[in-house]
């Protein structure tokens, strides 16, 4: 960290965790272990969530008006352990506690660009749901801008982009996971928190969250963070 030239130059470890905690605005948890190929999303949950449960009554207990983004997997199942662990602590805010979607966002943005020959950083496409296969639900209708492909160009491109994880896990034989391109995504939605505390007005990004929009509990939808909270 001393290398960068900016004003951050400290860090913890986890022996000294409530010093890294103590009076923080955001924090973005990337501790755990990554899916490796033949692992099952039970598998990872087993090892990440002792993880996310020590973090998380850290967080209780030094900074528990914190936004909290959780980018660690499985993220449809530890952010609701991690609510639960601050609603025990007795100061869960829904509106402060995000499941890292961005990333889908990012790859449906990126695919929807090669297929029209756009440039990604003009395409906007909402993905829903959840972060894992299946609940990945790129909202192709919303797109900006509009965009139109036949069904099975739009098949194919909904399979990709759910798909996209587990294909880079079985590129990299089990050294590694979307690393590079999961750090952009969380860069992107952590700059998107600090706008919206400076009191920026319109800053929308997707993410996992205790919502009221489904029957589900919690659900990943594009959410206006405004000072202090998010609201979908």
């Amino acid at each position: 960290m001393s290398h960068i030239y900016e004003d951050g130059k400290k860090g913890h470890g986890n022996n000294r965790k409530e010093l890294a905690l103590c009076g923080s605005d955001i924090v973005t948890i990337v501790a755990g272990v990554p899916r490796k190929p033949g692992m099952s999303r039970d598998d990872l949950f087993s090892v990440n969530a002792n993880i996310i449960r020590d973090v998380f009554c850290g967080i209780a207990k030094h900074c528990p008006k914190a936004l909290v983004s959780i980018v660690t997997n499985p993220v449809n199942s530890l952010v609701p352990l991690a609510a639960e662990i601050m609603d025990i602590h007795g100061v869960f805010d829904p509106c402060k506690l995000f499941g890292v979607t961005t990333l889908d966002v990012v790859r449906a943005n990126t695919f929807i660009a090669e297929l029209k020959g756009l440039n990604p950083l003009d395409v906007n496409c909402p993905c829903i749901g959840g972060h894992a296969g299946a609940t990945i639900i790129p909202v192709i209708s919303q797109c900006c801008p509009r965009v139109e492909f036949t069904e099975p160009q739009l098949k194919e491109l909904i399979k990709r982009v759910q798909e996209a994880g587990t294909e880079v896990v079985k590129a990299k034989e089990g050294k590694g996971s979307a690393t590079l391109s999961t750090a952009f995504a969380t860069a992107r939605l952590t700059f998107a928190m600090c706008r919206g505390l400076r009191g920026e007005k319109g800053v929308v990004e997707c993410s996992y969250v205790r919502s009221d929009v489904t029957d589900a509990k919690f659900f990943s939808t594009p959410l206006v963070l405004g000072v202090s909270k998010a609201n979908p």
